[in-house]
C-alpha cells in the first residue's frame, strides 16, 4: 500500500523522505510513505493539478484557509486523530472550516529579519538595543558603513525573485489591519493597506541597500550563497531557513543566527509573524485502508519518540504540540519563538488568508514593479487593493 505526501515546504523534502523511510521500516514494508515535493511558490498550483488529473495524494500540505476551503469536501475530520489531543489551544484555527478542523497544523514558524549575530558584533551593534524602526534603520546604516571592514557585499539579500518572499513580507503590515486574527484575515472583503506607510518605509531602506538587482535575488542566492558564507547581514526569512543552513554550515544556526521583529503596526510596535504555515489533510477520497494508514503515519509522526525526535531534531520544527521543552528544540531562535508563542507575543500569517491567487497574481507583480522603479507606491497600493475587492 503506497501513501503519497503531498510536500509544499522543498526545504524539508530530505527530511520528510527519512521520516518516510523510519515509517515504512516500523511497518515491515507493508506501507510505503512516499514524498512528492512542488514547493517555491508553485506547490498550489501542483496540487490542483494533481486533483485534476485525478491522481490525488492521501496526505496533503495545504496553505491556509482559503486552500482548506478548496479541498474541505475531500477531507477528513482531524479531531479523531490521537495528536490533535496533544495540540497548543488555538493551532488549529487555520485549517478549519465550520468549525470541523480538517488539518493538522505541520509545525510553528515564525519570521521576521533573520540576522547574522556576528556581523553585528563586529559592528558594534548590540541587537537587543533595536527597541525601534528608526533603531533599525540606524543599524543598517551602521552596517553599510562598514561593508568592507566586515567582508559583506551588502546589507540585505531580501529576495525580489521570489512571490513567496513578497507575500509573508507583507503578513507584517496586514496583521495590524486584521487585528491579528486569522478569521478576520479569511472573512476579510477588501485590504486598504492601514499601515501601507511602515511597508513603504521598510521597501525603501532595504531596496537601497540589497544585493542588486534585486528581483534577480533568489531564495538559492539569498540564504545559501550570501547569508550562510558572511556575504549579507540581514535576509527577510523565518525558522524554516534553519535545516537548509545546519546542511551547509551546522555551527551557524546555533552561534549566529538571530531573528528581529518588524514594526509593522507603527515605529515602536514590533512583532514577529508566527503561526502554522501549512495544515495537513488527510483525503477521504481514497481507499479505506489508504485513509487510515494515513492517520497512522500522522499520528505516528507527532507522537511516536521517533517522530518527535525528528520533529525536533532533523526537521528543526517549532512543535504545534505542548509537552516540550524549548530546550529540547534545536536552535536558540525556535526556542525564542516557542516561548513568545506560548505567551501570546507574535502577531498573524494574515498572508496564507489573503483571497485565492491574489498573491500570486497581483501583489507580487505590482511589488516588483516598485522595487524596479516601474511605479509609485500609491499605484502600488490601489492595484493591490482593487484586485483584493475583485478576488475575493
Amino acid at each position: 500500500m503506497t501513501v503519497d505526501f503531498f510536500n509544499q515546504k522543498p526545504e524539508i523534502t530530505a527530511q520528510l523522505e527519512e521520516l518516510a523511510d523510519m515509517y515504512n521500516e516500523e511497518t515491515d514494508g507493508d506501507t510505503r510513505v512516499t514524498i512528492t515535493t512542488v514547493g517555491s511558490g508553485e506547490g498550489s498550483a501542483g496540487l490542483q493539478a494533481r486533483f485534476s488529473s485525478g491522481d490525488e495524494p492521501a496526505l496533503m500540505m495545504l496553505g491556509g484557509l482559503p486552500e482548506v476551503e478548496r479541498y474541505s469536501d475531500s477531507l477528513i475530520d482531524v479531531s479523531e486523530l490521537d495528536v490533535t489531543d496533544t495540540l497548543i489551544d488555538g493551532t488549529l484555527e487555520g485549517g478549519t472550516i465550520d468549525d470541523i478542523p480538517l488539518g493538522i497544523p505541520l509545525n510553528l514558524e515564525g519570521f521576521g529579519w533573520m540576522y547574522n549575530r556576528e556581523i553585528f558584533e563586529e559592528a558594534g551593534i548590540n541587537p537587543d538595543s533595536i527597541q525601534s524602526y528608526d533603531d533599525f534603520a540606524e543599524a543598517v546604516e551602521t552596517l553599510d558603513s562598514q561593508k568592507e571592514e566586515l567582508g559583506i557585499d551588502e546589507v540585505f539579500a531580501f529576495s525580489g525573485g521570489e512571490n513567496y518572499i513578497a507575500n509573508q513580507f507583507s503578513a507584517n503590515f496586514t496583521s495590524p489591519e486584521f487585528n491579528e486574527s486569522i478569521i478576520e484575515s479569511y472573512e476579510a472583503k477588501e485590504l486598504n493597506w492601514e499601515y501601507g506607510d511602515q511597508m513603504k518605509k521598510y521597501t525603501d531602506l532595504f531596496n537601497q541597500y540589497n544585493v542588486q538587482p534585486i528581483l534577480t535575488v533568489d531564495y538559492s542566492r539569498s540564504v545559501e550563497e550570501l547569508f550562510v558564507n558572511d556575504k549579507v547581514a540581514m535576509v527577510h526569512q523565518g525558522i524554516w531557513i534553519v535545516p537548509t543552513l545546519n546542511d551547509i554550515d551546522p555551527s551557524f544556526a546555533k552561534e549566529k543566527l538571530g531573528l528581529l521583529p518588524v514594526y509593522g503596526e507603527s515605529d515602536t510596535e514590533g512583532k514577529i509573524i508566527a503561526g502554522a504555515p501549512f495544515y495537513i489533510g488527510v483525503n477521504k477520497n481514497l481507499d479505506d485502508a489508504v485513509v487510515e494508514e494515513s492517520k497512522n503515519f500522522l499520528d505516528w509522526m507527532y507522537t511516536s519518540e521517533e517522530g518527535k525526535e525528528m520533529i525536533t531534531g532533523d526537521l528543526a520544527f517549532v512543535p504545534a504540540q505542548e509537552g516540550y521543552e524549548p530546550e529540547d528544540i534545536s536552535d536558540p531562535v525556535s526556542q525564542e519563538l516557542y516561548r513568545a508563542l506560548l505567551a501570546g507575543e507574535t502577531g498573524t500569517m494574515t498572508h496564507k488568508q489573503y483571497p485565492d491567487g491574489w498573491f500570486q497574481q497581483v501583489l507580487y507583480p505590482e511589488y516588483q514593479k516598485y522595487l524596479n522603479g516601474d511605479q509609485t507606491w500609491e499605484d502600488f497600493e490601489m492595484n493591490t487593493a482593487e484586485a483584493f475587492k475583485e478576488m475575493r
